[in-house]
């Protein structure tokens, strides 16, 4: 019978990695809390409309990329493309609105998008994000930035590049769309489908196509930050101002519009020379208007994505090792059966004591148990016999330099700092 393999596009995360995963995970959440951020979690999968709604009916996420299908009560339901809309969903359904602002909150979660897989982009990856709701002070918009320019610094990754850009409001946006439908109106046949389509509804879609000959098209369009009112401009000119003084170095981008519909004035990008060609690590922006499109108050709001998958392969390139925390401290190896018992009842006292220990289930002779202790990792390492019972006395061996001391048997613990 033929194997079943993992669906394309999806990676199992093996125990041999897992601790790069949890370092990481450890990194974001101590970070995250110094800076005020609290953790939501929300489902795995909403009712499409959220996303329609929410990220654009013309973005490439909504048209291409969505995982979408009707349950069994023939609703339609879509599994998470991004973590934006879900999170501003429950901030709503929960009034969380309500409470004293700024709401600041961060997760971790998983996402699903159908697209070519590729070095660091899987159709499910995992995602590390934050959102604040609230505060429409450019302040905020720095704070978010420097949170994730301070995760990188924190983890030693060096060689990123901050890009950052204005969309400005709705009004501005109206105006400047009337100009961009001006400028692809004689080019409209050489445009692919898809832009051709999205001329009418949201020609700002365009200029995030990847196609190459629109690419080429809307190199020389009308530039967006050229365009924007004068209250876009003040809060595009004081967020360059905070991120001056707290010095974060950055570069004005034009041409960033970020993928999703939601954003307004802020977007910016983290952009890495070493995940490949697709060198943004890191998105986000400011969407004042998405709480309000999905049903809630007028909220102002500010965040960013992080692709996990893409940061771990950045940090493969730079060399940078996480640390393993988790492995062995204690290896209790064993001769006879009153020293099984005893090493079952010694490894079960330990981990009670929260001292990572481990023993052999295999029958292995004492030798081979060494050896797999060595495989394991272990710091430390005992041989129990009748004998060491009988003396309450043990041999502790130091894995590392091999140098073993007698210590009692009973107060082993003490000895595993």
């Amino acid at each position: 019978m033929a194997k079943i393999a993992a669906p394309r596009g999806t990676h199992d995360v093996l125990p041999a990695e897992g601790y790069k995963w949890h370092a990481l995970e450890r990194e974001m959440r101590e970070l995250s809390a110094a800076f005020g951020y609290h953790e939501i979690r929300t489902p795995a999968f909403e009712h499409t409309e959220l996303f329609e709604r929410g990220v654009g009916d013309t973005t490439d996420v909504v048209q291409k990329e969505m995982y979408t299908f009707l349950d069994k009560g023939g609703r339609s339901i879509t599994l998470r493309p991004e973590g934006t809309s879900p999170v501003v969903r429950s901030f709503i359904e929960h009034s969380l609105y309500a409470l004293p602002q700024p709401t600041k909150l961060y997760y971790i979660t998983p996402c699903f998008r159908y697209e070519k897989p590729q070095a660091g982009r899987l159709r499910q990856f995992h995602q590390f994000g934050v959102e604040v709701f609230g505060a429409e002070s450019a302040a905020i918009d720095a704070e978010v930035i420097s949170l994730a320019m301070s995760l990188l610094a924190k983890l030693g990754v060096t060689g990123v590049r901050l890009n950052i850009n204005s969309i400005g409001c709705k009004d501005c946006r109206t105006v400047y769309n009337e100009k961009l439908r001006a400028f692809f109106a004689t080019r409209l046949d050489d445009l692919c489908e898809t832009c051709r389509q999205r001329y009418e509804k949201n020609p700002l879609r365009i200029l995030d196509c990847k196609n190459a000959a629109c690419k080429q098209i809307y190199k020389d369009a009308p530039i967006l930050l050229d365009n924007i009112c004068g209250e876009c401009r003040d809060h595009f000119e004081a967020l360059k101002g905070y991120l001056d003084g707290m010095g974060i170095p950055y570069q004005v981008d034009g041409t960033i519009v970020r993928g999703l519909d939601y954003y307004t004035r802020t977007v910016f990008e983290i952009v890495s020379d070493n995940i490949g060609a697709q060198g943004t690590v890191c998105g986000g922006g400011r969407y004042n208007g998405l709480v309000e499109e999905l049903g809630g108050p007028a909220v102002s709001a500010v965040g960013f994505g992080m692709g996990m998958e893409r940061l771990l392969l950045m940090l493969d390139n730079l060399g940078i090792a996480l640390p393993d925390t988790e492995g062995v401290t204690l290896f209790v190896a064993s001769i006879g059966e009153q020293a099984d018992g005893y090493a079952q009842n010694l490894v079960c006292g330990l981990r009670r004591k929260g001292i990572h220990a481990d023993r052999d289930y295999m029958g292995r002779s004492v030798k081979a148990q060494m050896k797999y202790a060595d495989k394991l990792g272990a710091r430390y390492a005992v041989v129990i016999g009748d004998d060491e019972i009988a003396k309450n006395e043990v041999a502790l061996k130091d894995m590392g330099t091999g140098e073993s001391r007698l210590v009692p048997l009973d107060r082993l613990s003490e000895y595993l700092g």
